[in-house]
């Protein structure tokens, strides 16, 4: 242990606590917060404007070489008592940009899909690469809802198609599906930092030329039919969404749907099968992956 060392404090909270705590943490000085699940609880992506935390939750506060961690970890008892588990411990000092751009590697989908930070590169013949960093738009390509989507991209003839991503977030499912040879995508989000998100994604991989962004509704959208839909949402947006997904899907067009937890499959099914029909579900790690065609 020296003065050169960083301090790390961690503790296990309620998601009703982990704000006051990290708030705490920052007036200490803390040069990050972060909070990760304490139990293996997942939550479902949350819709734009609404932050869900796990129900415990862990906090991990990173404070500056030399700190005492002794005066933050009594502040911490005094709001949380002597019952709450947390423990303060010394990291050596190393390059912490390095290490955590080491977590990531490229991810690969179906046949030739990849999904790679800009600080790396995918060497495998015939691949079709989508450059994209992990950020705070969802939608990177780790989680299954987003991993079925791109697979399922990925098993598609896209030559010269037009593909329909509603509820685009980062632009993944779009910018892929330009990558892999859609003649045009359309990007559709209500929350307008998903459209700059998307936009800046596709700029990066070269394809923005052919993605139009249109900030969605409630209401049918004005937008020409797509023989290809997507849509990684949430179970309860995708059945309120049926009529206008279904208004925007040609006649024999295609029909993915992901966000779904797989005992939630049957509910939206019911919902699209008025206009489509609606294949065996897939499931990957208790998500599910609804395909269907328009009737």
């Amino acid at each position: 242990m020296s003065d050169s060392d960083w301090i790390q404090i961690k503790l296990r909270t309620t998601n009703q606590l982990a704000d006051t705590i990290a708030e705490l943490l920052e007036q200490f000085g803390a040069l990050s917060v972060s909070y990760t699940d304490a139990e293996d609880s997942p939550i479902l992506e949350p819709r734009p404007g609404e932050r869900k935390l796990w129900p415990n939750t862990e906090v991990t506060g990173l404070l500056a070489q030399g700190t005492d961690p002794e005066p933050i970890l009594n502040a911490l008892k005094a709001i949380l008592g002597d019952h709450i588990p947390m423990v303060a411990t010394h990291l050596e000092d190393k390059n912490w940009i390095r290490a955590w751009m080491d977590q990531f590697k490229p991810l690969k989908f179906g046949r030739r899909l990849w999904i790679c930070p800009s600080w790396l590169s995918v060497d495998e013949k015939d691949s079709v690469v989508v450059m994209l960093d992990p950020g705070l738009a969802f939608g990177t390509g780790t989680h299954p809802t987003t991993a079925l989507c791109l697979e399922y991209l990925d098993s598609l003839d896209l030559k010269d198609k037009q593909v329909l991503d509603y509820g685009c977030g980062s632009g993944i499912l779009a910018v892929a599906a330009l990558k892999l040879g859609a003649r045009k995508a359309l990007g559709v989000d209500i929350d307008e930092q998903a459209l700059i998100a998307s936009k800046e994604n596709a700029s990066r991989n070269g394809v923005a030329d052919k993605l139009e962004l249109v900030m969605g509704s409630d209401k049918k959208l004005n937008l020409p039919k797509s023989p290809i839909t997507v849509a990684n949402i949430l179970a309860g947006p995708l059945a309120e969404l049926e009529p206008i997904i279904a208004d925007l899907t040609q006649s024999g067009g295609l029909l993915a749907l992901s966000g779904i937890l797989t005992e939630q499959a049957d509910s939206v099914i019911e919902a699209y099968s008025k206009d489509f029909i609606m294949n065996k579900v897939k499931d990957k790690e208790g998500w599910a992956l609804l395909t269907g065609t328009r009737k």
